[in-house]
C-alpha cells in the first residue's frame, strides 16, 4: 500500500517565481505541476526488487511457524520495567 506524505521543500525566490509562471502556462496550480514535474523525472524508472536469500527465507518461514508463541511487545516491556 502507498501511503501519501507531504513533502515540504524551500525554494529561492526566482526559482519559485518561474515555475509559477510555468504553471500558471498550464492553468494548474505551483504545486500540481512541481508534482507533474517530479512524476515526468521518474516515469521510467524501476523500483529495486531484491530477492531474499535462502537462509532469510528459511528463517521467516520457521518464524510464521512459531507466530502463536509470539509476545505483545507493550506487556513484554512492561515486565522489563518492574
Amino acid at each position: 500500500m502507498n501511503t501519501p506524505i507531504q513533502l515540504k521543500i524551500n525554494l529561492s525566490n526566482q526559482l519559485q517565481e518561474l515555475l509559477a509562471s510555468k504553471a500558471s502556462k498550464f492553468g494548474v496550480p505551483l504545486t500540481q505541476y512541481v508534482k507533474h514535474v517530479l512524476m515526468k523525472d521518474v516515469q521510467d524508472l524501476e523500483f529495486p526488487v531484491f530477492k531474499a536469500s535462502e537462509k532469510t527465507e528459511e528463517a521467516a518461514r520457521e518464524a510464521l511457524l512459531h507466530l502463536n508463541k509470539a509476545v505483545d511487545a507493550k506487556s513484554f516491556f512492561k515486565q522489563l520495567h518492574k
